[in-house]
């Protein structure tokens, strides 16, 4: 996924898009030639890791487009997850996973949200499933809310990659 600054005179839905991938790319650039000790390494006193951040990613765009938006089951790793035992599971099953696999679950989840995304006719589109109070989300809403978690991600990515091996980013 290549990190693209988004075009300055386009329609919504390409602009919303266009910065929810420059978020993703930058999430990627965090993780990428990483190896498993270095996605692992914690920040003290955060338990956060590059690793358990990836997964985290991946499990979030799926929960929100396929789960949420489109009312679909989740693919695995999720579906065999065993969040009722452990509802942060993504972040604790990381550290077993491969920064490589992990940088690929993230990536596909990015594809199947973006296949969710251009599926839809536009973005007043309703969500299949529903808040606690009954009421649905807009798909502008759903792709808003994954541009703020992906970029306060990036902000903790940031500060993990630069503690490892001093690559910082904008």
């Amino acid at each position: 996924m290549q990190r693209t600054d988004p075009e300055l005179q386009v329609d919504e839905l390409t602009s919303l898009n266009q910065f929810l991938d420059f978020h993703r790319a930058t999430f990627l650039s965090r993780i990428e030639g990483l190896d498993h000790e270095q996605a692992n390494r914690r920040l003290a006193p955060s338990q956060l890791t590059l690793a358990s951040l990836a997964k985290h990613l991946a499990f979030v765009e799926d929960s929100w487009f396929q789960e949420d938006f489109l009312g679909q089951a989740l693919p695995e790793p999720w579906a065999g997850a065993p969040f009722d035992a452990d509802p942060d599971w993504e972040l604790h099953s990381a550290v077993d996973d491969d920064p490589a696999d992990l940088a690929e679950l993230y990536r596909a989840a990015c594809d199947r949200s973006r296949a969710a995304v251009e599926s839809a006719e536009s973005l007043d589109v309703l969500s299949v499933r529903t808040d606690s109070h009954g009421e649905a989300f807009s798909l502008r809403w759903i792709v808003l809310h994954l541009i703020e978690e992906t970029a306060r991600h990036n902000g903790h990515a940031d500060l993990i990659r630069e503690s490892i091996d001093g690559l910082v980013g904008e």
